[in-house]
């Protein structure tokens, strides 16, 4: 409506404009083009009315009346000749029915004529054509030749694609219009310099542009700038065209893929490689894309893949040793490297080369990742915005990541849609992302149509608006073309973009699977289907571009390659896992990767430094800043704590992050609204309420030569969001990563990310890593739910031994944290979290630590700190000894309760109500694993006639009962017992009825504390 009003405002005549109409009687013109306007808000008219008399401007023909009218007022040359004649005469005033004119030999007669059908027919073939070049552009990839075995999975019968010569009934033409000139609209770039093409000649540069071997689909992105991009880079005659030096260098990196898989083929062809045969053209499809970003400024490459074809992508992309890849299939070799190590075809590897394209140096890093599939897509993400953080490329033009899928998981793995999610949120993006799908059209035995709803494996990018390119991937040109586009789109944009390489899987899902099993005639068609480098060679050489000899020599110069490298293999005697580290740390270790030292210093500070960063926590350092009446309360409880010399849990917190800021450590906190805290206890970004947006972090105003600070309330996700995290922490041991849970066990969504790569990451990739789990834990009578945090399962992957007690000596503490595979803790006291943040950055080596955070103790009159447990030369307390009347008389206590967290408050609290001060003592295991033997044995030695109990809140099939007991059996030589005080087993952490969780604990309370009769008393 709008469009066809502003087309009858511009063909008023100008004269009537000038002279001005009376009032009562309108001029024929403005009559005649306003009549429609007032029709449309009328249920109806008559038809001798004037409007009737130019449907043609109503509607959709507004549109291309409109198109018209603004080339004829640009030139009046740049319209068909009818046109010229028929807004001159609109502009004389003549009624838009009567204004058209049959000009004789396409110049010359003025006189008007009735020739109202032949406009009406004009416009209506000029819109169909329009109409018919949006259907190639919406729908050509549903007939685009992609699939090289011709029998593609992708099913459109519901919606055909009605484009083509024999569908052009549908729009309205015939074949008599098959040679008429039809002008070309804005919306392509087909015509290249002509403005008019015949429809036969427009049909067939549609069919060349999004027809043929690569299919296109964009037209769903909102953004007009860049569908007329993309329609520019696939619709203009001739862009598809390669210098015969490129097609050399294309033929080369077939040759090497190629001849890369045939090698390992002949000379272990029953070892499980996963190899790329079928789809080689991914080689030259990444080296084109690292070509084009390196050109563009790139200086580093991070990169995701599954397992097929990783070992070629390592050899020719990464250009990792041909003779250490060979050595990995020798069953014989040793590992000099502590851990389990892992398979060839997971491991990762770092390695900056010279890129001979662009003459310069470009970082590649290939990310180890275990069996599941997309699992490393969020943790490459997370590696590339910290090396763009780190460098201050804020806009995503010297590191870039490219993330390779397989077709099943790309359709099938939600964490594909959660990493999707993440492209565009500020403290997330990477800037865009290059995604190229190895399409095989099939699982590991499951066909397409029963692995996917959509039609496309991709469909799922769809959601971020990123154009898809489908290309056939026997076809290398067009595939190097294809990713020359994605790569410039990257650049362009700074938006994801996909590539998906339409291939098969010559073998099975591995070399000794059997497939014909399950796809028998897919199989049958593999087996007959000619390879892609002998295909590719023949053009060449039928197009002049390379001879027969040249390319043979050239075959067999990368086979020499190999063979040399093979002979070199044989004398790897000692597997080194640290030679595929993909995040090498250089400076942190000694030149053999060990720690320089094994102390670690006082994690305590000054008063002074806690008294400015507490009153910087305190304050609102902006100026003209209105904050929230409660949190004004907050800040003077933050004020009275510091006049005490007093902190809580969220004071602890801020003191531990502000003093390594302070020191040039970067903190980055992330999580489901970690900025205010779920329990409405942090408050690290105070929000103005006058002014929309506009916030303040007053932790970025510790100190002006500080590090900055990042707190991010990220989006609703745990696996992306985690695996972003970890990713993040892997790029620099110099910054303290946080992930807090909303709730603990909220991260069982995430569980994948905890087993494959936090828990295990070091021994299998010989790849430390100092990212800090925040989760919220304890029984609060909540429910089932947002009670526990699991710590079963977390100390079940432990790795340390229940039956082993340690060899003391003086760096202890320290050594048993450089041999556990993590830290898990509990802390009682808002000043022991503080030192295990610090601990943390001030250890000489990295560890995952997983913090079971308090919930109730967050404003817990008794869970207070003194800054004299905060000074320097205090240290974090592994356990925190019984400090009262039992300690003084030690010969008096009837028992020891061994305890973790929040359930020391309430135990104090019932031996305080019957009076048993004396009687029992309550000790705190503040790190769970590594288990302090050496301070537990301690303890029973102080006590030696007690009874020992271990106590916890949880379900004794739950919590830390099964990981404790052994260990305390162990400290004790087995000399006593340990008896049990806690829930019974359960199937569900908690009770949802609030009378039975308050009973519980009475009743676990009791069993902890009920002392055995005297003799007096008895």
């Amino acid at each position: 409506m709008h469009r066809f009003r502003t087309t009858v405002a511009r063909l008023r005549p100008l004269a009537a404009a000038q002279t001005g109409p009376s009032q009562s009687q309108p001029s024929l013109p403005a009559r005649a083009l306003n009549a429609p306007a007032r029709a449309l808000n009328s249920p109806a008219r008559p038809l001798n009315s004037p409007a009737a008399a130019e449907p043609f401007l109503s509607g959709s023909s507004s549109n291309y009346v409109e198109e018209m009218f603004s080339a004829w007022l640009q030139n009046p040359g740049n319209v068909h000749k009818s046109w010229d004649i028929f807004f001159r005469n609109a502009n004389a005033g003549t009624p838009p029915g009567a204004a058209h004119q049959r000009p004789e030999g396409l110049a010359g007669a003025q006189a008007l004529v009735g020739s109202q059908s032949a406009v009406e027919k004009l416009v209506e073939d000029h819109l169909a054509v329009q109409s018919l070049i949006r259907a190639y552009q919406v729908r050509g990839h549903h007939i685009a030749k992609l699939d090289p075995l011709g029998i593609s999975c992708v099913d459109f019968d519901d919606a055909p694609c009605a484009v083509g010569f024999q569908n052009i009934g549908l729009y309205g033409l015939d074949e008599s219009d098959l040679d008429q000139l039809f002008r070309l609209p804005t919306t392509t770039f087909i015509g290249g310099s002509e403005g008019s093409l015949p429809l036969r000649e427009i049909i067939r540069r549609l069919e060349m542009a999004y027809c043929r071997h690569i299919g296109v689909e964009f037209m769903f992105i909102n953004d007009v700038e860049q569908c007329q991009w993309i329609r520019e880079k696939f619709e203009t005659p001739g862009v598809m065209q390669f210098s015969p030096e490129e097609k050399r260098t294309l033929l080369a990196r077939m040759i090497r893929s190629t001849r890369f898989e045939e090698f390992l083929q002949r000379k272990w062809s029953s070892e499980k490689r996963f190899g790329l045969e079928g789809c080689e053209s991914l080689i030259p499809a990444l080296k084109t894309i690292i070509d084009e970003a390196s050109l563009s400024g790139v200086e580093s490459v991070i990169m995701g893949m599954p397992h097929r074809g990783r070992l070629n992508v390592l050899a020719n992309v990464i250009r990792k040793e041909l003779e250490q890849i060979f050595c990995q299939f020798d069953s014989k070799l040793e590992a000099a490297d502590e851990g389990s190590g892992d398979v060839k075809y997971h491991l990762g590897m770092f390695h900056k080369r010279m890129n001979r394209v662009s003459d310069r140096e470009v970082s590649m890093s290939l990310m180890a990742n275990p069996s599941h599939l997309e699992a490393v897509d969020p943790v490459v993400q997370g590696k590339t915005k910290a090396e763009q953080f780190y460098c201050g490329d804020t806009e995503g033009k010297r590191v870039m990541s490219i993330l390779m899928h397989g077709d099943a998981a790309f359709a099938g793995q939600g964490i594909v849609y959660e990493t999707f999610h993440l492209s565009d949120l500020p403290s997330y993006t990477t800037h865009g992302t290059v995604h190229v799908v190895v399409n095989n059209q099939i699982g590991f035995t499951t066909d397409p149509r029963m692995a996917r709803s959509s039609p496309y494996p991709t469909d799922v990018a769809r959601v971020v608006n990123a154009p898809i390119f489908h290309v056939n991937a026997d076809d290398p040109e067009a595939v190097m073309y294809v990713c020359k586009v994605a790569a410039e789109w990257r650049t362009t944009f700074h938006k994801d973009v996909v590539v998906d390489l339409v291939s098969y899987r010559r073998n099975g899902h591995n070399e000794i699977d059997e497939p014909m099993f399950t796809q028998p005639l897919m199989y049958k068609q593999i087996k007959k289907q000619k390879g892609v480098l002998q295909k590719f060679a023949q053009k060449l050489i039928g197009e002049g571009v390379v001879t027969t000899r040249a390319y043979q020599e050239e075959v067999a110069r990368y086979d020499e390659i190999c063979e040399e490298a093979f002979a070199r293999s044989k004398d790897e005697k000692i597997l080194h896992i640290k030679h595929w580290l993909d995040s090498p740390w250089p400076g942190f270790f000694t030149l053999d990767g060990q720690p320089k030292t094994m102390i670690c210093p006082s994690t305590g500070i000054s008063e002074e430094e806690l008294v400015h960063i507490g009153s910087v926590a305190a304050s609102v350092p902006e100026d003209d800043f209105k904050i929230h009446g409660g949190l004004s309360r907050v800040l003077k409880g933050r004020v009275d704590m510091l006049s005490q010399r007093l902190c809580d849990w969220a004071l602890a917190e801020y003191m531990a992050f502000g003093s390594l800021l302070k020191d040039g450590i970067h903190v980055r906190l992330s999580g489901q609204d970690v900025e205010r805290g779920t329990f409405s206890h942090r408050h690290h970004v105070l929000h103005d309420q006058n002014v929309d947006k506009r916030i303040c972090i007053p932790m970025n105003f510790i100190s002006p030569d500080q590090a900055p600070y990042t707190v991010c309330n990220s989006s609703l996700s745990e696996y992306g969001v985690l695996g972003f995290e970890l990713g993040f922490a892997m790029a620099s041991p110099h910054a303290l990563i946080l992930w807090e849970a909303q709730f603990g066990d909220f991260h069982n969504t995430a569980q994948c990310i905890i087993d494959q790569f936090i828990s295990s990451g070091q021994a299998k990739w010989v790849r430390q890593n100092g990212i800090v789990l925040l989760l919220p834990h304890g029984m609060e009578g909540m429910g089932p739910e947002h009670s526990s945090a699991r710590p079963e399962r977390f100390l079940q992957m432990c790795n340390d031994d229940p039956d082993v007690f340690p060899k003391l000596s003086q760096d202890l503490a320290v050594r048993q944290l450089f041999d556990c595979n993590w830290i898990v803790v509990n802390c009682s006291t808002p000043a022991n979290f503080f030192h295990v943040l610090r601990r943390q950055i001030l250890l000489p080596f990295r560890k995952p630590l997983i913090v079971f955070t308090p919930k109730s103790l967050l404003r817990h009159p008794e869970a207070k700190s003194s800054f004299d447990d905060m000074l320097p030369d205090t240290h974090f307390q592994r356990l925190i000894p019984d400090a009262g009347a039992a300690a003084a008389a030690p010969e008096k206590v009837k028992r020891v309760v061994f305890c973790s967290g929040k359930i020391y408050y309430e135990l104090i609290r019932e031996r305080r109500s019957r009076g048993l001060e004396e009687a029992v003592a309550v000790v705190r295991v503040e790190q769970l694993s590594p288990f302090p033997f050496d301070l537990v044995k301690a303890e029973t030695d102080r006590y030696p006639t007690a009874d020992l109990v271990w106590c916890q809140e949880e379900h004794k099939n739950q919590g830390y009962h099964d990981y404790v007991k052994p260990r305390l059996r162990t400290a004790t030589r087995h000399t006593r017992p340990v008896r049990y005080a806690g829930r019974d087993p359960a199937a569900a952490p908690a009770t949802g009825n609030k009378a039975t969780h308050l009973s519980e604990l009475q009743r676990l309370l009791h069993t902890a504390l009920q002392l055995p009769l005297s003799e007096e008393d008895e």
